[in-house]
């Protein structure tokens, strides 16, 4: 018996009908159900649901990181305006003197 070597073309989603069927398991139906209506494999949906996550938690990182620095950003301001309110002249002229 001789093998066929017919290479099987693999299929492309696009980010639309990944988001959709991702969004219709979260309204309800499983994976498998959903797998099997639209005729691609569980772990394939397995896969984007994960991918999403990944690239949730990176998008958290960054924006934590964000929040950090702004926040320091913010006490220093903040120290810097209690400083000019007050009758330390020395002081704000060190603040303004100083090179970023």
């Amino acid at each position: 018996m001789k093998r066929e070597n017919k290479s099987k073309k693999r299929r492309q989603y696009d980010a639309e009908f990944k988001s959709n069927i991702l969004k219709m398991n979260e309204d309800g139906p499983s994976v498998s159900s959903l797998a099997e209506s639209f005729g691609i494999n569980e772990n394939l949906i397995y896969r984007w649901k994960s991918a999403i996550r990944v690239s949730s938690s990176q998008t958290d990182s960054s924006v934590a990181e964000e929040n950090k620095r702004l926040r320091s950003e913010l006490a220093e301001m903040r120290q810097e305006r209690d400083i000019l309110r007050g009758a330390a002249p020395k002081k704000a002229l060190g603040i303004f003197s100083r090179h970023p």
